[in-house]
C-alpha cells in the first residue's frame, strides 16, 4: 500500500489520477448512501450535509468527465496522425 501512495504521488508514473480521485468519490458516495438505507431500515435519520454529498458527486463527475474528454482528444489525436501518414504515402 505504501508503495502504491508513492507511485501515486511521484512525476512519472502509470496511475490515472484523474481516474483514482473520481473512483474513490464515488465509492465515498455510494458508502453514504448505503450507510443511510440501512439507517433508515432501522428506524434512525442519517443527517447528511447536502453540500457534502453535491461536492462528491461533483467530484466524481468531474473526475470521470475528464478523463473520458482526454481520451477522446488523444484519440481524435490518434486519427488525425494516421490520416497525415496515410496522405504522405499516397503522395
Amino acid at each position: 500500500m505504501k508503495k502504491f501512495f508513492r507511485e501515486l504521488i511521484s512525476d512519472d508514473n502509470q496511475i490515472n489520477e484523474q481516474a483514482f480521485v473520481g473512483v474513490i468519490s464515488f465509492f465515498a458516495m455510494v458508502f453514504v448512501l448505503f450507510v443511510d438505507v440501512i439507517t433508515g431500515i432501522i428506524g434512525n435519520e442519517l443527517i447528511i450535509k447536502e453540500f457534502i454529498f453535491d461536492g462528491f458527486m461533483l467530484l466524481t463527475l468531474g473526475a470521470f468527465g475528464i478523463t473520458t474528454a482526454g481520451r477522446i482528444l488523444k484519440l481524435k489525436e490518434k486519427v488525425k496522425k494516421e490520416e497525415e501518414t496515410s496522405e504522405e504515402v499516397v503522395d
